[in-house]
């Protein structure tokens, strides 16, 4: 960065972030009264949204940081809050020239947690630094600990991902019914739609009855039958499964056979 903010005592500077949703949106923010356009994203005029002051040190700990703002802009909705878009979401922060578009990242990190009330958000924010607080090191565990069809399970997710159509909807038990031929190969499984105002949000599928699916998150009201979605089988995550359903035994990451706690504690008894 050849631009050196605040060496004077006025400055052409403003604030900007980006959000990078889970689900592949990104959108950009500055505190300028008009919009800016660097780096390949559009930073849309949000002078009511208040990023806090950035502090950062040279210490391990989490550089917290926080933003406020009101959810009357249209790209941060009330409803989106609730429907989880935004967690876990990646923030990065910086300040830029409204009149040269020179900018500089001063923050990055992730959503911690989002808050809203009487119209207005709070997001608290991870800085990159909180990820050195989790530990690598993986811990024995008699089921898999790999993702399915993620890293370390290594099985194309194309191969056991259906394309579906919404047939019923039960909005008081929170489940949903697809024309599948086998549905009990997406218990623990993940659905995802393609159409209507929930497009793109992963959900979790918990149970399975008569009457559908039961889900992890609310299904919006605008859910209809006749629109469709992706689901993606699921996996109980132990070795017999792993190895007679999908032969997949030699990736298989856990320990299914490494003798419990209680068993290394038995000492012999007198007869």
């Amino acid at each position: 960065m050849s631009r050196a903010f605040f060496a004077g005592e006025l400055d052409n500077a403003a604030s900007w972030w980006r959000i990078y949703r889970r689900d592949g949106v990104t959108l950009g923010f500055t505190t300028h009264d008009r919009d800016l356009y660097f780096g390949g994203i559009l930073h849309r005029a949000a002078p009511g949204m208040l990023p806090s002051a950035i502090r950062q040190s040279i210490l391990l700990d989490d550089d917290e940081a926080e933003v406020d703002g009101a959810l009357a802009h249209d790209t941060i909705r009330g409803e989106d809050i609730a429907a989880g878009q935004f967690d876990c979401a990646r923030i990065v922060s910086g300040v830029a020239d409204w009149a040269s578009l020179e900018h500089a990242v001063l923050y990055t990190g992730a959503i911690d947690t989002l808050l809203r009330e009487s119209g207005t958000f709070s997001a608290r924010l991870r800085s990159a630094k909180a990820d050195l607080d989790v530990d690598p090191v993986p811990r024995t565990s008699p089921s898999c600990r790999a993702r399915f069809c993620g890293p370390g399970c290594n099985l194309s997710a194309s191969r056991f991902t259906s394309r579906a159509v919404l047939t019923a909807i039960d909005p008081i038990g929170n489940r949903a019914r697809f024309d599948l031929a086998a549905p009990s190969l997406y218990l623990e499984g993940e659905l995802r739609f393609i159409d209507g105002p929930q497009a793109g949000i992963p959900f979790a599928i918990l149970a399975l009855d008569e009457m559908g699916f039961t889900l992890d998150r609310p299904l919006d009201a605008g859910v209809m039958p006749g629109m469709r979605a992706l689901l993606r089988q699921g996996c109980d995550r132990t070795i017999a499964a792993c190895a007679e359903r999908f032969g997949n035994a030699i990736n298989f990451q856990g320990e299914p056979h490494l003798p419990g706690s209680d068993l290394l504690a038995q000492y012999p008894q007198p007869r």
